[in-house]
């Protein structure tokens, strides 16, 4: 069933435009045949203001361009290089990460041999020092194509989602500059910020700080780092919604202080969301958040009603104009389908939860982690073969801490230039916050059947699920209808002004 919300045009047409983008993963469509479909439509159409009509051009106009940004992410200057090694020029995007045997990292390759470009590689490192991220490297390395579906995982199908097609294998390197512009502006505030949350903190506790608040999981041990997954608290080492909109309120509470009037508080918080959105880096849930939480300062600067639906759709529209690829992307899915299960299944769930004896922070905590959980489990199985069984509980041990620890860790940030003495003190607090997430991660994490990785139990799972659905479906109709006593309305008493 489609939500009220989505039948209006303003929001019907958005997620028409949204369609046509998405369906441009299956089909390509030429230029040419887009403006003859879209002669076809003006002909067909009794009037050019039907919401019919505008919709199916915004779904062909998005089509069109999906096909054209998809064209344009599969080009690769640098494939015809594949087998060469050359001294390259290179710009270090994001942290490196540690494998086994090497460091992986996104760059953007400036020069390849006596070729000059902008194209997207990753690059391969021994293990060992790792460069900076923003750095600009002089390397020796030879380009090679990812490598094909192995255990599970196929690389090359992964990266080309995210326009990379070669992998440069380097030995060498060197730093011989810094990367400017906006991505050095988001380099500088990830490493301050990164070192005013952290202060003196060390080990697991610093690691699983700059997890949640930043998102950079590198420093969990891999064993860690799998009890997250397998307690369903995984998310947490993700940016959410809920660090952004931390973010903002907090700039509005330092403006409401200090005495300054909202509309620049409002100003403030917009500053503070795209700094931290740059700082933390392109993930799809913190890209949709941020935009929503600048959207909502917006119409409030503009005197505009405000519509969830309506923000998610232009975070949507954003990340899917960009790169169309980003919706077979696990981490698009999850974070969607997690806010779309917050907003139709989990006010429907704390109803459930009315007639029992907790507290109504905890009956919210423990509906929309239900919620979550049922909307992300088709999608966790198939992208990685894993459902978490202890989520719900996990989450709902793990909620008293997650709040403080972000609260903990704005206000060292906000403190740290003025008063670096009071900015360590509450991040050796924010430590506590840290332990005890890894903590819960630990207990349920290594519980017994924890997760399931079976096809024959995921399949059982979805029945149960499936009937406790069926069954509070059915109990929810009898409840909001008539007591069934056997009575049945005589014919033309359709009130039922004859029953006893």
């Amino acid at each position: 069933m489609i939500p009220a919300p989505l039948r209006s045009p303003p929001h019907s047409l958005l997620a028409a435009l949204c369609l046509g983008i998405a369906v441009a993963n299956l089909v390509r469509l030429p230029t040419l045949v887009a403006l003859a479909c879209a002669a076809a439509i003006g002909l067909a159409a009794r009037s050019w203001r039907a919401i019919g009509t505008i919709a199916c051009l915004l779904a062909l106009a998005g089509w069109w361009w999906g096909s054209a940004r998809l064209d344009r992410l599969d080009r690769s200057p640098l494939r015809r290089f594949v087998g060469r090694a050359e001294s390259a020029l290179v710009v270090v995007t994001a942290a490196p990460k540690r494998g086994r045997f090497n460091l992986k990292m996104p760059v953007r390759v400036h020069r390849f041999g006596l070729l000059a470009l902008d194209e997207p590689a990753q690059l391969e490192l021994p293990l060992g020092r790792s460069p900076p991220q923003g750095a600009i490297l002089a390397v020796r390395a030879e380009a090679k194509l990812p490598r094909g579906p192995s255990h599970g995982y196929d690389e090359r199908t992964w990266l080309r989602r995210h326009g990379i097609h070669v992998v440069l294998a380097g030995d060498s390197w060197r730093v011989v500059g810094r990367r400017h512009g906006l991505g050095g502006l988001g380099d500088r505030l990830h490493t301050w910020l990164a070192g005013s949350i952290v202060g003196g903190l060390h080990g697991e506790r610093r690691a699983v700080l700059l997890g949640v608040v930043l998102g950079d999981e590198q420093g969990l041990v891999e064993r860690l780092r799998n009890d997250f997954r397998a307690s369903g608290l995984y998310h947490l080492l993700a940016v959410s919604g809920q660090n952004v909109a931390l973010v903002a309120s907090g700039a509005l509470a330092l403006a409401w202080l200090l005495g300054i009037p909202r509309w620049l508080g409002q100003l403030g918080a917009l500053a503070s969301i795209g700094g931290y959105v740059l700082a933390v880096g392109p993930q799809p849930s913190v890209l949709r958040a941020g935009i929503a939480a600048a959207l909502g300062s917006l119409a409030w600067l503009t005197a505009r009603a405000t519509d969830r639906w309506y923000f998610l759709l232009l975070g949507a529209l954003a990340l899917l104009a960009w790169n169309p690829y980003a919706l077979l992307d696990a981490g698009f899915q999850l974070s969607f389908a997690a806010v779309v299960a917050i907003f139709t299944l989990a006010p429907r769930l704390e109803e459930r939860l009315e007639g029992y004896p907790l507290p109504k922070a905890l009956r919210q905590g423990i509906a929309i982690s239900a919620a979550c959980g049922l909307a992300t489990a088709p999608i966790l199985w198939v992208e990685f073969h894993a459902i978490p069984l202890v989520a719900v509980p996990a989450n709902a041990a793990a909620a008293p801490a997650v709040l403080p620890l972000l609260g903990l860790a704005m206000a060292s940030a906000a403190l740290h230039p003025i008063a670096p003495g009071v900015s360590d003190a509450l991040a050796q607090a924010d430590g506590l916050c840290a332990a005890y997430l890894a903590m819960c991660a630990r207990v349920f994490g290594r519980l017994p059947l924890a997760q399931i990785r079976s096809g024959w139990a995921a399949a059982a799972l979805a029945l149960i699920a499936a009937g406790a659905w069926a069954y509070a479906w059915r109990d929810g109709r009898t409840e909001g209808g008539l007591p069934d006593h056997g009575y049945r309305p005589a014919e033309g008493d359709p009130g039922g002004a004859q029953a006893p």
